[in-house]
């Protein structure tokens, strides 16, 4: 199952900038990416005008996560050497997530649960569930 495109049209917004969409490949409620639409590497690639929206996404999504989804703590990744281009990981934490521990080296083997035992209706469900309620909330951005 590795690599596997589960949620293809989980978009919450498009700007004329920036995508955030639930992420792909990992059946996580909440674990969104934000992604710009011009190609980059880096975060010190971004014009001005990007740079603003992009610190407003994530302020918004936050909130939003917090707010509408009762997130209460997230992990924010982002990496250079990636193929896909510069793109922010908001990784969410849920309770189930604890025995796993807080640290940054428990997320690899939490996805990697998911991928492996949350491949589910519900699971499904509650990931579009997330994504519209987050679609409402950043409509007025």
């Amino acid at each position: 199952m590795k690599n596997k495109i589960l949620f293809p049209n989980e978009n919450i917004i498009t700007t004329d900038l920036f995508n955030v969409n639930q992420d792909w490949e990992v059946p996580i409620p909440g674990f969104f990416i934000i992604a710009p639409l011009r190609k980059l590497k880096s975060v010190d690639e971004f014009t001005d005008e990007e740079a603003n929206e992009f610190i407003n996404l994530i302020r918004k999504v936050r909130k939003g996560m917090r707010d509408i989804l009762k997130i209460e703590e997230v992990y924010f990744f982002q990496n250079e050497d990636s193929e896909h281009g510069f793109h922010l990981w908001i990784f969410p934490r849920h309770k189930w997530m604890e025995k796993f521990g807080r640290k940054i080296q428990s997320v690899r083997p939490i996805m990697n649960y998911a991928k492996e035992n949350m491949l589910s209706d519900d699971v499904f469900e509650e990931v579009r569930e997330y994504v519209n309620k987050m679609k409402e909330f950043m409509s007025d951005f």
